[in-house]
């Protein structure tokens, strides 16, 4: 549940967002799928940059965004880049290669806010 009703709106517009891209990227004809891809695509890495950038670890390896724990330390790997890195970076290593052996990206579920 949401903390406020602005949060709420935005949290809804931006799932509303991210999912209709998702859809039109997996259910669209070729060329949705790439115009998805020129347009929506570019937009997203610089909003997930912005966000990695607000999580940019200090000289410690530590993020200074996150919540510390009961030791005053912020935890490592900062949530932001472990989610961003388990999404978008972390393969399956029990699926089947393909032809190519290109590695098959692992798609989790990530909880959004704390």
């Amino acid at each position: 549940m949401s903390s406020s009703p602005i949060f709420g709106q935005l949290e809804r517009s931006l799932a509303d967002y991210l999912t209709g891209i998702t859809y039109r990227a997996q259910f669209g004809d070729q060329r949705t799928a790439a115009t998805v891809a020129r347009c929506e695509l570019p937009r997203l890495v610089t909003a997930l940059r912005a966000v990695l950038d607000e999580h940019a670890p200090d000289e410690s390896g530590r993020c200074n965004r996150c919540r510390t724990n009961r030791l005053g330390r912020a935890p490592a790997p900062c949530r932001a880049y472990l989610s961003a890195h388990l999404c978008l970076v972390a393969t399956d290593e029990d699926s089947p290669a393909d032809a190519e052996d290109t590695p098959v990206p692992v798609r989790r579920q990530v909880a959004l806010g704390s």
